[in-house]
């Protein structure tokens, strides 16, 4: 899959290893879902932007862990001779993200990975509004973490 990865604030680092694991994961997602000619953006941001972005796009006055947008979802033109499907953009709060691993008790790394699987099954189309989408989300979200063998 062709991964765009951003910082927003610009300061923001990772370690190359995590960045190379979250490009690898994208990878295999699109592998597993047919969808390895697309092109996805991930911003890794702390909770500051990602609580802004919350309220003006989703009317929610906090900080989240994860935000998607799906490329399909919106009125974006249609590109011409594009050789790829523009899945659309994931957002993740590296702050949340080490909030959340020490809370779970797993890696890091884990979180992250988990965080971006969630928001590209979102851009693929999956939810969990309902129970029932619910507990498909979770078993492809099962499905793909054992893919790239990592586990809790």
């Amino acid at each position: 899959m062709n991964t765009t990865i951003s910082f927003e604030p610009e300061t923001l680092t990772i370690e190359q290893t995590l960045l190379d694991e979250i490009l690898r994961a994208a990878d295999v997602v699109g592998e597993l879902y047919g969808v390895k000619n697309s092109e996805v953006s991930i911003t890794l941001t702390d909770d500051e932007h990602i609580h802004a972005l919350n309220k003006k796009f989703r009317g929610v006055d906090r900080a989240t862990d994860v935000l998607s947008f799906a490329f399909r979802e919106s009125d974006e033109p249609t590109i011409i001779g594009a050789d790829f499907d523009i899945l659309g953009d994931v957002i993740i709060s590296l702050e949340r993200a080490k909030f959340q691993a020490a809370e779970f008790g797993h890696s890091f790394l884990r979180e992250v990975i988990f965080l971006e699987v969630h928001g590209l099954l979102h851009l693929l189309g999956y939810d969990h509004i309902d129970e029932e989408e619910r507990f498909e989300m979770e078993a492809e979200q099962r499905f793909v973490m054992n893919k790239l063998g990592i586990a809790r």
